[in-house]
């Protein structure tokens, strides 16, 4: 279901937590998982918690709480704004709604093209380089004005 590279990398995060706490790898597995395959269906979820010793009701837990984790397909790129109070008065409803007339779509939609999937994201703990946009959970991008947003959709064709 899972590379062995992807293993491997599962692996190093068991290796992280005593014996006992294998449970504790779980959120990095997870990570993984999805980062090969772009979203968590159920029997990959069952397969992580599987591989990691635990039940898989525990992984699910993990992966239904968190938004990070995608359990239904997403665009290629999983434009995530921060709409939080701090962002908001820096503009990040402004960059939301720019974002939605600009794809066409609302939060938790796809693009036709299946390029983008546009969320609406909590506190990102940026506040000072509000408003900010996080790309595919992993990359942060700061002060998204109109002109920034164009430049990082260019950027990501």
């Amino acid at each position: 279901m899972l590379s062995a590279e992807s293993l491997k990398q599962i692996d190093v995060e068991l290796a992280k937590y005593p014996a006992d706490q294998r449970r504790s790898a779980i959120m990095g597995a997870l990570r993984i998982a999805q980062t090969e395959l772009r979203y968590l269906k159920p029997e990959v979820i069952e397969f992580v918690a599987d591989y990691i010793g635990i039940a898989p009701a525990a992984a699910y837990e993990v992966a239904t709480f968190y938004n990070m984790y995608d359990l239904h397909p997403v665009g290629k790129y999983k434009l995530t704004v921060c709409t939080n109070l701090p962002c908001a008065l820096r503009g990040g409803v402004n960059a939301a709604e720019y974002l939605k007339q600009k794809l066409g779509i609302g939060f938790g939609e796809t693009t036709s093209d299946g390029l983008y999937t546009l969320m609406e994201g909590e506190c990102m703990g940026a506040c000072g380089d509000a408003p900010v946009m996080l790309v595919n959970n992993h990359k942060m991008c700061s002060f998204m004005t109109e002109d920034a947003i164009e430049k990082k959709l260019a950027e990501l064709k």
